[in-house]
């Protein structure tokens, strides 16, 4: 916990480091003829690279793990099906209510982004394509003609497409080579997360270059629209939270506020940790002990929602997805939002549980639309705030669902 909330405070003191180097610096100060924005934006792309350079084999080897395990557990039958309805319910009416508030406030629509980039690439910077022709531009990218080229050209609607499928067939085959297939793959993953551990260490660093080109470029008026972004993300999450899951608790006829109450030392872990797999064993005690769960239900539900049920990432997600669009002077069609709901949905069952483990999702989603991955660049400074937030509503969110399974199976919890 000391070393998380350590690097908390290195990213607001990088933050604050580089909008005093941004505003001292300016627009046109140089250096050995190197203008300081070009060396900014330069230090701070490779940052961007780096997270993007894990992406493909990071999601594809979490996705074909993932499915091959599940696929081969035959137990949950209703339990788990229950399970999936619940968390794909509460991770629905999360993306919705981000949605809902995003196009409200509009928080990006006054970035300057869209002036100082290159122009966009192809799916959304067509002229006025119909609706038919989106979908199918969509589904060729989902089906790809060579996985090779889809993984070069960083398809990952593609990528996904065909880890789902490498996943379910992998569970299907004889145990042996199932065995020796999924072992690999699980090595592949643990050493690609230690990787991504890695990489994050280096994230003060990259908000610091980030945020200096930032103010250098813009001056104070750029952190207008993060203000608003960051003010987005979280009423959003407060609303998803403190509204909308305890409004389904109450009309399933549990009392909501004795609910949170219950969850009081997981939620508390989970903002100071940001993440929900270190917060895991106090959200189970939480759970069985103080929610009254039993523990067949909570040693099942609460740690497959660790790794399934990200509601609040996948609101996280949206926001986040549209916040850039709107930056960059992207329209987004009804078939455009759908779209992104839908991609966040099932992106956000792959988020590892670890800080700011979102941002390899939301470049997903940035990719499959056609907007550009530099754009994370806009977020980075609010993302480490924003992480314990929503890490927080994740595991409110396996636990109400956890509740609502145990409710179901005429367990006695939390009456009204």
């Amino acid at each position: 916990m000391q070393k998380k909330s350590s690097m908390l405070w290195q990213v607001l003191a990088a933050i604050v480091l580089g909008i005093l180097v941004g505003f001292y610096s300016g627009p046109i100060s140089a250096y050995f003829g190197v203008s300081y924005i070009k060396l900014f934006a330069f230090l701070g792309q490779l940052f961007l690279n780096a997270l993007t350079l894990l992406m493909v084999p990071l999601v594809s080897s979490s996705v074909i793990y993932g499915i091959s395990q599940m696929g081969r557990d035959h137990s949950f039958g209703r339990l788990g099906g229950k399970t999936f309805f619940f968390y794909t319910l509460t991770t629905l009416l999360a993306v919705i209510t981000g949605l809902i508030f995003v196009n409200l406030i509009q928080p990006g629509l006054h970035s300057t982004a869209a002036l100082t980039t290159t122009p966009l690439p192809q799916l959304l910077n067509q002229a006025t394509p119909s609706h038919g022709e989106i979908i199918g531009q969509i589904i060729l990218k989902i089906i790809p003609v060579n996985i090779i080229e889809a993984a070069v050209h960083g398809n990952m609607l593609g990528i996904l497409f065909f880890s789902f499928l490498f996943g379910f067939a992998l569970s299907k085959i004889d145990s042996g080579p199932a065995t020796a297939v999924s072992t690999a793959v699980k090595g592949i993953f643990a050493t690609l997360m230690k990787m991504t551990q890695f990489i994050m260490k280096a994230m003060p660093i990259g908000v610091f270059f980030l945020v200096a080109k930032a103010t250098a470029e813009n001056g104070p008026e750029s952190f207008k629209p993060l203000l608003s972004f960051f003010g987005t993300v979280v009423l959003s999450l407060a609303t998803f939270m403190l509204v909308i899951i305890p409004l389904v608790l109450r009309l399933m006829g549990l009392n909501p506020i004795r609910h949170l109450q219950a969850m009081a030392p997981a939620l508390i872990t989970a903002f100071s940790t940001s993440s929900s797999t270190a917060t895991l064993p106090i959200t189970m005690d939480c759970v069985e002990k103080r929610a009254g769960v039993s523990n067949k239900i909570c040693s099942f539900v609460i740690p497959l929602g660790t790794s399934v049920n990200m509601s609040g990432s996948a609101l996280y997600e949206c926001v986040a997805v549209f916040f850039i669009a709107q930056a960059y002077g992207v329209h987004l069609t009804i078939v455009h939002q759908a779209l992104i709901v839908f991609l966040s949905l099932i992106t956000s069952m792959g988020i590892a549980g670890i800080p700011s483990g979102s941002l390899v999702s939301i470049m997903i989603v940035l990719n499959a639309m056609g907007l550009p991955i530099e754009g994370l660049g806009l977020i980075l400074p609010v993302d480490r705030l924003l992480d314990m937030c929503r890490t927080t509503v994740n595991v409110f969110s396996d636990s109400s669902c956890a509740v609502l399974i145990a409710h179901t199976e005429k367990e006695k919890v939390l009456k009204a």
